[in-house]
């Protein structure tokens, strides 16, 4: 089955009735990308590939996978046989590339999965998208083959900042720290290469760090949120003044989509929060708000009958200090500009109504991280 393909008018991608291939579309972002999108965009033909690894959960997406304009796909963005046959078959014209590993400690522990997933699993795409959209031949008169691939990235290529350096611009240096951040720049530099190379068409983003619905348990805010709710330790590398700027993960999506429909070919834009926080005041924020939903909320100790700091307004007697990571990068922080001026690009969740978006789901879906856990 083939779908209607999207136009790309001087470099930038038009708004109507197009194919998109979302890659790690089970995951935290891509699921809430594909949330935003379907809802904004519901005459749009999505395939979802994702190779359901530990962080992917197909569970995410149960709310959009009926609608008849979703097609999903479990596999691996290494197989190259396989996204070739997707672009083909669903005349794909834009590919949005969120699937990666992405856990430092897990990098740290266990790099190979980096190396393939993020670097090799990468240029297979690239590989695949170049021999669709620009190597097979056209018939005569057809128009040429419209196109978008848009890599999605992170701030932690740019390395770590002191306390009072300016945030980090698409013109900051490249200097990954740990096995993660350093798979992510190769992946970067790969999409560029391609770019200048072969004239693919190409944007990528790199983001602060996302928080919302849908989160792995894993990651820094929902582990709080959950182990509160556990009665469990809630750990906090180092002295915890480590400095990460937060994104709500639904205005990532909404810069994701500025970028395709008014971004610049073959440039990158960084898409931030403007909320810089330490690690520790995170902490002790979602601390306060768990005690004050338990103490608004007297039933909440029914359904979670192990949260009795939380019930007691203590959640923050919970905080265990641990030994620091290795490699730790001292501070994240987003410099937006040019994403706002050329795009019009702000965050519309501030960083307080954004993370009591972020409790309240906690606390309305532990069937959905439960078993995650």
């Amino acid at each position: 089955m083939s779908y209607g393909n999207g136009q790309i008018e001087n470099g930038k991608q038009s708004m109507s009735n197009r194919s998109l291939l979302v890659t790690g579309g089970a995951g935290f972002i891509g699921a809430n990308f594909i949330h935003y999108w379907s809802k904004k965009y519901p005459n749009d033909f999505i395939v979802i590939l994702d190779a359901l690894t530990y962080a992917g959960n197909k569970r995410s997406l149960d709310a959009v996978l009926d609608s008849g304009r979703i097609h999903f796909v479990q596999g691996d963005i290494c197989n190259e046989g396989l996204v070739a046959d997707l672009l083909s078959r669903h005349n794909i014209c834009t590919i949005v590339h969120f699937a990666a590993e992405s856990h430092v400690d897990r990098s740290i522990t266990g790099p190979d999965a980096f190396i393939e997933t993020n670097i090799l699993g990468t240029y297979s795409l690239l590989k695949a998208a170049k021999a669709f959209w620009l190597d097979q031949p056209l018939s005569q008169g057809a128009p040429e083959r419209q196109h978008r691939f848009h890599h999605v990235s992170t701030d932690e290529v740019y390395g770590t900042l002191g306390p009072t350096d300016p945030a980090f611009t698409e013109q900051t240096a490249y200097a990954p720290n740990s096995p993660y951040s350093a798979s992510k720049a190769a992946s970067d530099h790969l999409v560029r290469a391609y770019h200048h190379t072969y004239g693919l068409n190409v944007t990528t983003s790199n983001c602060s760090n996302n928080y919302g619905p849908y989160h792995f348990p894993e990651k820094l805010i929902p582990l709080i949120i959950t182990n509160v709710l556990q009665e469990k330790p809630l750990p906090v590398y180092g002295d915890g003044k480590q400095v990460r700027d937060w994104l709500y993960v639904e205005d990532h999506a909404r810069g994701i989509d500025l970028v395709l429909s008014k971004g610049r070919v073959g440039e990158n834009y960084n898409i931030g929060g403007h909320n810089e926080w330490q690690n520790i005041d995170i902490v002790q924020l979602v601390c306060g708000l768990m005690d004050q939903k338990f103490t608004d909320d007297t039933t909440l100790i029914e359904r979670f009958p192990q949260a009795v700091s939380a019930a007691n307004g203590t959640s923050a007697s919970l905080i265990t200090y641990v030994e620091d990571r290795a490699g730790h990068d001292r501070r994240y922080a987003i410099d937006a500009t040019k994403t706002k001026l050329e795009l019009g690009y702000s965050p519309q969740e501030s960083f307080e109504s954004g993370i009591r978006k972020t409790v309240a789901w906690y606390l309305e879906n532990d069937n959905w991280w439960r078993p995650l856990l």
